[in-house]
């Protein structure tokens, strides 16, 4: 206990700013975007972040209603964290943690606090990094936030201080554990978050960096910044409560399995018949051995070859999820729009801010993939401006084919449609060849359009997003004198204005 009269060491959490930009102040740490037609998942809610504090210092020094402490399974780790809460907390913890018998990696359990500014003490385990049980770490770093918060909605509490979860000590990459962190404490403050007062993010000045380059996607602080942080939000975040969706351990669970909904006995009979040979075991494909000889001779069955493309892809897209891409992101090369007459998502890919003599052609393609992943679960059409690209802005046919074989399967059974706008005679002879001789069942898709009118007759001028040096251009050399693609350009002129 302080001395009479003496300056407490502990921080009033009140006297902390919450996450939201200073008054007045027009600033985002991110380099704003062009706006987009579709909205960001994780829209701007003055409400939450209100409820958002980051500090840099010691979790155990929080006035808090609850701390966060992260040990080992056997609640005796030493680190840092664990270390400070327990010389504060005073012997009586040690005491306490002896009754938990442990604690199971992603669970939490709840002490008194003792000595601590806070009441309880909150103890969880997080996961062990490895490469290879990369969705087991994720799963449990999730299990770890969302039962601490559990905890603290059960218990009524109105604050709490996190730390941060997933150490170093453990091997988590501290970016991949801060998007797990904050995405899970967005989705429980959307969906149970209004008996919780204050959250507070307690981190050290290195953890700091990334907390703050992070913040803003997760809770943006006005609706700028949401537009800004769109195309840097990771493809995969989760579901609902921000839980990691695993596609492979979904299961379709019938209301009742073995009855069909239809009482038609024709229809049944049909559809029985139908499922003959379908089931798993009627698919296996026979001697083991052989299929593993088959491999080592280069002579892989299609279902093998399959399996191993889509392992392949899904090592790019672990990839392209855990690296910074915001130098490709910036070029503004590749954007979602609005929706073609057909209601298909339209992506846009503008030919003149590929600087391909200057990039890294692997982050791009990686990129690619980042930004394309959740967009070709369903059908699409490219649209693909072509105006005014020199030499140093054409991909070399060789990174396409590499591209084209590395994408997962429903990138090309997905897409509908490859607008291609303003070509020359020389890109068309390259694509009819690339077309005909590189891929398959692409040629069909590949529609060449001469000016913005004709694009118009596929898609609304409301629902796509062009680049005013492509509406100069096509003013320019269309010789229609009120065409709409003039009256968008008009319009697009005022607005900007």
């Amino acid at each position: 206990m302080d001395p009479l009269g003496a300056r407490s060491q502990f921080v009033d959490i009140q006297t902390l700013p919450t996450w939201q930009l200073a008054e007045g102040s027009k600033e985002t740490p991110l380099e704003q975007s062009d706006s987009h037609a579709f909205p960001s998942p994780f829209p701007f809610r003055p409400d939450i972040n209100c409820k958002i504090l980051l500090f840099t210092g010691d979790v155990a020094l929080l006035n808090c209603t609850s701390v966060v402490n992260t040990s080992n399974e056997s609640l005796n780790d030493k680190n840092p964290v664990s270390e400070s809460i327990h010389q504060l907390a005073g012997p009586e913890l040690r005491d306490e943690l002896l009754k938990l018998k442990g604690c199971r990696t992603g669970e939490a359990k709840l002490t008194k606090g003792f000595n601590l500014a806070a009441r309880f003490i909150i103890h969880t385990v997080g996961p062990k990094y490895k490469t290879k049980y990369r969705t087991a770490a994720e799963s449990s770093l999730y299990s770890c936030y969302r039962n601490i918060l559990q905890l603290v909605m059960e218990q009524s509490m109105a604050s709490v201080g996190f730390c941060v979860v997933a150490t170093t000590k453990r091997g988590y990459p501290p970016e991949d554990a801060t998007h797990m962190a904050l995405r899970t404490v967005r989705r429980f403050l959307e969906n149970h978050g209004n008996s919780i007062e204050a959250i507070v993010f307690a981190v050290s000045h290195t953890e700091e960096l990334v907390y703050k380059k992070l913040l803003p996607l997760y809770f943006p602080r006005s609706e700028e910044e949401e537009k800004a942080c769109i195309p840097l939000i990771p493809a995969d975040i989760g579901n609902s409560e921000g839980e990691p969706v695993i596609p492979e351990r979904q299961i379709r669970i019938t209301e009742k399995p073995g009855t069909l909904e239809d009482d038609s006995e024709e229809e049944s009979l049909e559809v029985d018949l139908g499922q003959v040979g379908t089931h798993a075991f009627a698919r296996m494909e026979g001697d083991v051995d052989k299929q593993r000889k088959q491999i080592l001779q280069g002579q892989m069955s299609e279902a093998a070859m399959q399996k191993q493309h889509q392992r392949n892809y899904n090592r790019w897209l672990c990839r392209a999820r855990a690296e910074d891409l915001s130098d490709i992101a910036a070029l503004k090369a590749l954007y979602q729009t609005g929706v073609d007459m057909c209601g298909r998502t339209v992506m846009v890919l503008v030919g003149r801010n590929i600087p391909v003599t200057l990039i890294d052609l692997e982050k791009a393609l990686l990129y690619f993939i980042h930004v394309m992943d959740h967009i070709t679960v369903k059908e699409y059409v490219m649209v693909y401006f072509h105006t005014l690209t020199g030499e140093h802005n054409h991909l070399h046919s060789d990174f396409l084919k590499n591209l084209y074989d590395i994408v997962d399967a429903k990138f090309k059974k997905n897409l509908k449609a490859f607008y291609f706008v303003h070509p020359t005679f020389r890109s068309k002879v390259s694509t009819w060849f690339f077309t005909t001789f590189s891929v398959s069942g692409m040629k069909e898709k590949v529609r060449y359009i001469d000016n913005l009118q004709q694009l118009f007759t596929c898609i609304r001028p409301e629902q796509i997003d062009i680049p005013p040096f492509v509406l100069e251009y096509d003013a320019r050399v269309s010789s229609n004198t009120d065409t709409s693609a003039q009256r968008y350009i008009i319009s697009h002129t005022q607005m900007d204005t």
